[in-house]
């Protein structure tokens, strides 16, 4: 048998980029904020997750989450939208 993908999130890379800006703070920053996880996060590995090339691990999105006071929920389905 092949190997099956699994669905990926289509809004998530604009959700990721909503949370960014709205903490109003550059690739830059949002890296060096996402260092309290446990995995490194450079300022170019925001740029591709913000254009859907890479997605971040589940410990990256969940600290994005905390950062904008957010569900994880809500970055990952595609049928809800991050609240203001």
């Amino acid at each position: 048998m092949g190997k099956r993908s699994r669905n990926k999130p289509k809004k998530l890379a604009s959700k990721l980029r909503e949370v960014r800006f709205g903490l109003d703070i550059g690739q830059a920053e949002m890296a060096e904020r996402l260092q309290r996880v446990e995995e490194t996060v450079h300022p170019g590995m925001i740029s591709r997750f913000e254009h859907g090339k890479l997605e971040p691990s589940l410990i990256v999105l969940l600290e994005y989450a905390r950062l904008a006071g957010v569900s994880m929920e809500s970055l990952v389905d595609d049928k809800l939208r991050l609240p203001k």
